[in-house]
């Protein structure tokens, strides 16, 4: 398994010391640290699928110089189906092959045909695969593009491919933004450094507090739905909602952070999406380097907005149809990505302006919602069950019992404490802010409660982030 929170504190010190005050002074010293480090940070989950992030960075770096070179479009394109292929290809035979392999087996057995001796692929996927080869994906694509040329350091590159902050869960770099980062100085800056600390203090009150905490209720229901009813189903899809959010913002925040310790800047990958007042806004709230990617290489490459409606709606519903395969072999997520498509294509059908308002915010959290039922329901038939059950069968809501109804209550003060961090960052940007308040004591005095919160309500070594799977 990859490292867990006592691992990662002793990890992360380690590296830093020997990255600012010894090899602090040469680049190509510094790069070789973080490659090391980044392949210890894997490795420590499995060390047999570094082959894999090895052989796709040779592979990459080896198109992207060919791509460069080569002066006709045609062989430009083939090397670029080189590249295509061979992520995509690596990407589908780990993620997907027993996923359609079994759907084909199910399809024929619909049918009455009985399918024997089918070979499974018994292995389990790598973590961060579907990201990792996106970004390097990225840095292909661009090079054709003629938006970026390739480098020559390959340490460097390597050590882009599997920087250890986001390796696993993102965000998904352009390698135009982040590649650039490791060929340049980088020096110590305190206000960096502090700015780090404090986004990965967040992060972790995001996933140990807000997430795991409301995963207690979450799994208690998703994971047993003949034995609850509608409201129950309400609760726990809205807790959900919360807990996908803390999970992944958290982590984001976490990798941002650390990566603000060696120097490095990532983008902004959530951005208070729950106050979107359409779903299409939400998408640009949401897992932003992933919606920006699949926009700028699928979307746009489909023809975007710049053709007829027919063709627009269809290029809406394809990419999200992919951007939920994206997210799991499992014909949930699939279901999840199909419905958001939907709800893109009504918006472009049904309202010709955008639409502003408190009540347009919650509508679009209640069909966020609706949605997460089919990404956190164990199958399809679990999924059609509670949303029947919520419409046919209200009953009565589940609390829990014993320790089940402390978790509760401390999941509500969690969240309750987001919403109004959120809401005053939404509304009110500055104002009130205890991180930025002008005097020393109350911004330390506002870090410690939070850590104290870490430390006294945050459930430790129970839950991998959710992320980790896809």
């Amino acid at each position: 398994m990859l490292f867990n929170s006592i691992d990662f504190f002793a990890f992360l010190p380690i590296v830093f010391a020997l990255y600012w005050f010894v090899v602090h002074k040469n680049i190509k010293l510094q790069n070789c640290l973080l490659l090391i480090a980044s392949y210890v940070f894997y490795g420590w989950w499995d060390y047999r699928f570094l082959g894999l992030i090895a052989l796709s960075t040779l592979v990459d770096y080896t198109v992207g110089h060919q791509l460069y070179k080569a002066e006709d479009r045609l062989v430009k394109k083939k090397w670029l189906l080189v590249s295509v292929l061979f992520n995509i290809g690596l990407l589908g035979f780990f993620k997907y092959y027993n996923f359609f392999i079994a759907s084909w087996i199910s399809l024929f057995d619909s049918l009455g045909y009985k399918v024997d001796n089918v070979w499974v692929l018994n292995v389990i996927l790598p973590v961060g695969i579907s990201f990792y080869t996106f970004q390097t994906l990225s840095y292909t694509i661009d090079i054709y593009r003629n938006k970026l040329k390739p480098v020559s350091d390959f340490i460097g590159f390597a050590a882009f491919v599997s920087f250890f902050p986001q390796l696993v869960a993102g965000p998904i770099e352009r390698a135009s933004a982040l590649l650039p980062q490791f060929l340049t100085q980088r020096k110590f800056a305190y206000k960096t450094f502090s700015y780090g600390i404090k986004l990965m203090i967040w992060g972790f009150f995001l996933k140990l507090v807000v997430a795991d905490r409301a995963a207690i209720y979450v799994n208690a229901v998703f994971n047993n739905v003949e034995n609850h009813e509608g409201l129950s189903f309400i609760a726990a899809t809205v807790l959900f909602g919360f807990q996908i959010y803390g999970d992944f913002a958290g982590y984001s925040l976490i990798a941002i952070g650390t990566a603000k310790l060696f120097g490095f800047n990532l983008m902004t990958n959530f951005n208070r999406p729950y106050f979107s007042a359409s779903v299409s806004e939400f998408w640009t709230r949401w897992h932003i380097s992933l919606s920006t990617w699949f926009r700028d290489y699928l979307y746009i490459p489909l023809g975007g907005n710049r053709v007829g409606k027919p063709r627009l709606l269809f290029n809406l519903f394809v990419t999200f149809l992919i951007s939920g395969l994206w997210h799991g072999a499992n014909w949930t997520f699939v279901v999840w990505g199909a419905l958001n498509g939907v709800y893109l294509m009504l918006e472009v059908l049904l309202f010709k302006t955008k639409r502003k308002g408190i009540i347009n915010v919650f509508a679009t959290f209640a069909l966020i919602n609706f949605a997460w039922i089919f990404f956190r329901a164990n199958s399809l038939q679990n999924a059609t069950h509670i949303i029947k059950t919520i419409f046919t069968n209200p009953g009565r809501l589940y609390i829990g019992a014993g320790d089940d109804i402390a978790a509760s209550l401390y999941s509500a003060l969690a969240i309750a404490i987001l919403v109004i961090v959120e809401t005053k960052k939404e509304f009110f940007n500055n104002v009130f802010s205890i991180s930025k308040n002008k005097f020393e004591y109350v911004r330390l005095t506002g870090y410690a409660i939070v850590i104290f919160m870490i430390l006294y309500f945050g459930v430790f070594g129970k839950g991998q982030f959710i992320y980790f799977q896809f």
